[in-house]
């Protein structure tokens, strides 16, 4: 934007250069002594500079707001152009510095005139810019260039009497200040100092810097001045109104006094003292702890004194039912019988031996903590009872969505006696909303922690905290901070609710805890909890789960008898394999209610014949199939090999492509893969590479060709170490002419040394590989551990191969080699590869 500059003024000044320093939310005017701050590192050496000169000048020039709006989102951002700043300017002096060890320079500027900045000739390492003066706006000018003298005093004397009301209408003004603006002679310098005092933003007080009309900057100040005295008349009457309704209630409170005593002489019943006398007795019914008691009598009495028609009152009522209702010392007996809890496991959740052994061992030792405490009271042993039947440790299931973390917690109440309650911690940003509100907000609520307590109605139910890696923080604090002292058995005896403000002991509550990504949890949260794993299930798994949980539920949910409908058992397989992806049974269920409702309308229309679904009707009732499984390659072509991935839906198989790029350099990588995948690829090469004359490999290749490693399905992201031997096999496959096996698949992370390291996920790759009709798995030696995960049948229909290190990778992968047996240096007999030579 160009600024319009008197032509004879700009012919008499002369063009000069000075520091510049950029202002947010804040615009100097001439003759106004303010305190700015510089902290972004060019607004820093342009104020050491200044001070380092003689006269300590430099340029003061606010920023527009869209400029603004850039610095606020990125604190080291810093103005790179004239057009973010606002030409007019005002030059300043520096009468102060000073600087502290840590922040920014903090100055005491005075504004001395008026400038014009045209050019920005420098911003690094700080700001000068180049300049003109513009012409002070001094009465004698104005006079000259045609204002009437006497509308100048006439605006001048309007501002004054303006100020003089104003601080009639504010007690608070100080005279020192109205002494200053009633005694200036300088219109301008009082039409600055008025603008600065009205507080106004910074366009309005750009447009003020930049007026050049004298006349027309006095009318614009007045006008300002009269909304200002407008809005503080206003404030006075609405002041007025308030205080006047505060007296209507002082005047309420003293009548209901009066009220009272007359009552009390005509023996009518007082509803404030009815009222008291039901939350008396409730108090002496409740059996209360001590001091929890000592705290309900003194609100009590505090209420008695207020009446209950008060706001206050209000408050400490509700606070009153809270401390009534909460269970400070009702409990329920466990139920610690080990074989119905095995029964009520079985019964709710198929397979999971694992975790139905550890849930019981965890019941065993409730039980083995009540005898120690019934044999403590039978030896008198008082000082050790009440830390004798804690929890203890905090169990939190882990895994994928649909394997029945939450439904687990509920078997486990239900196995104990216990009532169960459900946390949801998925988005929870405010720790407050696990600790409580202090009362002196409105509307103050305990956390829901003390919330879930009241709802179970006992101090030792079992509370399900879901979603624990889905908990988050802002500027209302850290809820996971709060969690470490709620799980950990050391601190939660005396746990205190800011609403509540008392201490309440949740040692005897048997917290659970969920979450699907283990690494979204914060280490000390992390070391509170015992982690016990759920992995995906198997088809069989699945089936099982869907003949006797899933299908005959959503058959009841459906309204249907339970002859209704019939799946065979290759429909149901067939559900499982193109319908779903997942680790769970989640999808799978909602599958199979989409076919209960389907038969619900045949049968709302009078087809009730039960009804028998076979695998070609599938189609016609759920539409086309959803998924297409991944399966082996039959085509046995050199440079691909088939690996496995594990991924939150379960396992996946992938596959490695390999091509040689004639006269082409180095290595491409595609597919999406992450930074460890790549770093897994470059491995592959340069093992390969390192071993070529040992393995008889032709050198020529690698100089003369560059190599592309390809893993399909490129819009899905791809990430982990445990592709290193396969992508190892698809190059050594590639390069030696010799195709892999297509009833193999393998995992395993690599090094340059040629070890095949362990990986994760073991369950979910192999049963991945068997839905693919693969029947040879090659894994790590360390992983061979992990088999008794894998369901005895699977295990019974593949054959596993364990190698430790990438020569046996590729004797059992490759197909055409010869092997040979070589003692190793311990002396004992293994197999090393010799590859037929690619010429």
């Amino acid at each position: 934007m160009q600024y319009a500059i008197p032509l004879f003024f700009q012919k008499q000044q002369k063009q000069e250069t000075s520091l510049l320093l950029p202002l947010r939310n804040i615009v100097l005017l001439p003759g106004i002594t303010l305190p700015v701050v510089a902290g972004r590192t060019r607004s820093v050496a342009a104020v050491e500079s200044a001070m380092l000169s003689e006269d300590k000048q430099l340029i003061l020039a606010a920023i527009r707001p869209e400029a603004q709006k850039r610095l606020e989102e990125d604190e080291n951002a810093e103005i790179n152009s004239i057009e973010e700043i606002y030409p007019v300017a005002t030059l300043a002096v520096i009468h102060r510095m000073s600087r502290l060890p840590i922040g920014p320079i903090q100055l005491i500027v005075e504004g001395k005139e008026r400038v014009l900045i045209e050019e920005l000739v420098e911003t690094t390492p700080t700001y000068k810019v180049k300049f003109r003066p513009l012409p002070a706006l001094t009465q004698q000018v104005a006079i000259a260039a045609g204002t009437d003298k006497q509308t100048l005093e006439a605006l001048l004397g309007a501002i004054k009497s303006l100020w003089q009301e104003v601080s009639e209408l504010n007690t608070k003004f100080p005279e020192e200040l109205l002494a200053v603006l009633l005694n200036s002679e300088d219109p301008a310098q009082l039409a600055y100092q008025t603008s600065v005092l009205l507080q106004q933003d910074v366009p309005t007080m750009q447009a003020v810097l930049e007026q050049n009309n004298l006349e027309q900057l006095l009318r614009t100040v007045l006008e300002d001045l009269q909304k200002e005295i407008e809005f503080q008349r206003l404030r006075g009457e609405i002041l007025g109104e308030t205080k006047k309704e505060i007296d209507q209630q002082q005047k309420e409170f003293f009548l209901r006094q009066q009220l009272k005593k007359i009552q009390e002489e005509l023996g009518e019943v007082d509803p404030d003292q009815k009222e008291t006398e039901e939350l008396r007795s409730r108090l002496l019914e409740a059996q209360l702890p001590e001091v929890v008691e000592k705290q309900a009598k003194r609100e009590l009495a505090r209420l008695e004194r207020i009446g209950s028609a008060s706001a206050e009152g209000g408050v400490i009522r509700t606070y009153l039912d809270w401390l009534l209702e909460m269970p400070w010392s009702k409990k329920v007996e466990d139920n610690l019988d080990l074989q119905n809890a095995r029964e009520v496991l079985d019964a709710d959740h198929h397979g999971l031996r694992k975790v139905k052994d550890r849930i019981i061992e965890h019941i065993a030792t409730f039980k083995l903590k009540k005898i120690a405490q019934q044999q403590q009271v039978q030896e008198s042993k008082p000082q050790k009872i009440s830390q004798s039947y804690t929890v203890g440790t905090v169990i939190c299931f882990s895994g994928p969505p649909g394997v029945g973390k939450t439904s687990l917690g509920q078997s486990i109440a239900r196995a104990l006696g216990r009532p169960f309650e459900r946390i949801s911690l998925g988005g929870l940003r405010d720790e407050a909303e696990l600790r409580g509100h202090r009362r002196t907000y409105i509307g103050a609520m305990p956390g829901r922690i003390v919330q879930a307590l009241h709802r179970a109605g006992v101090k030792n139910p079992v509370i399900m905290l879901d979603e624990l890696d889905k908990v988050g923080m802002d500027y209302r604090g850290d809820p996971a901070s709060v969690l470490l002292e709620i799980l950990d058995p050391q601190q939660n005896h005396n746990f205190r609710d800011l609403y509540l403000d008392l201490d309440f002991d949740l040692s005897e509550v048997l917290f659970v805890g969920t979450a699907n990504d283990l690494s979204h949890i914060s280490a000390p949260l992390l070391d509170r909890l015992e982690i016990i794993e759920l992995t995906g299930y198997s088809e069989e798994e699945k089936l099982t789960i869907a003949q006797r949980y899933l299908l005959p539920r959503q058959i009841a949910k459906a309204g249907l008898p339970d002859n209704a409908l019939q799946l065979t058992e290759e429909a149901l397989r067939l559900v499982i394999e193109y319908y779903t992806r997942e680790a769970g049974v989640r999808k799978l269920e909602q599958q199979l209610a989409t076919l209960c409702r389907k038969i619900a309308v045949r049968y709302a229309n009078g087809e009730t014949d039960p009804r028998v679904v076979h695998p070609e009707e599938i189609e016609e009732l759920l539409g086309a199939k959803q998924f297409l499984r991944e399966a082996i390659r039959k085509e046995t072509k050199p440079g691909v090999a088939t690996g496995l991935a594990w991924t939150w839906q379960g396992g996946e198989i992938l596959f490695v492509e390999a091509v040689l790029l004639p006269q082409g350099k180095d290595l491409t990588i595609t597919g999406q893969l992450g930074e460890v995948m790549q770093e897994s690829a470059q491995i592959a090469r340069s093992y390969i590479w390192s071993k070529a004359e040992a393995l008889g490999i032709d050198l020529s290749i690698f100089k003369d060709n560059g190599l592309h490693l390809h893993v399909p399905a490129g819009a899905i992201p791809k990430d982990g170490p445990s592709a290193g031997v396969t992508m190892v096999v698809a190059i050594a496959s590639l390069v030696t002419n010799q195709p892999v096996r297509t009833d193999t698949a393998m995992t395993g992370e690599i090094d340059l040394s040629g070890e095949v390291l362990p990986i994760g996920g073991v369950r979910e790759k192999v049963l991945a590989a068997r839905r693919a009709g693969i029947k040879r798995i090659l894994l790590p030696q360390h992983n061979q551990k992990d088999l008794v995960d894998i369901p005895e049948d699977v295990r019974k229909q593949m054959e596993f191969i364990f190698c430790d290190r990438i020569e046996q990778v590729l004797a059992n992968a490759l197909m055409n080699q010869q092997e040979v047996l070589v003692d190793d240096n311990n002396g004992n007999r293994g197999q090393q590869t010799v590859l037929e030579t690619r010429r």
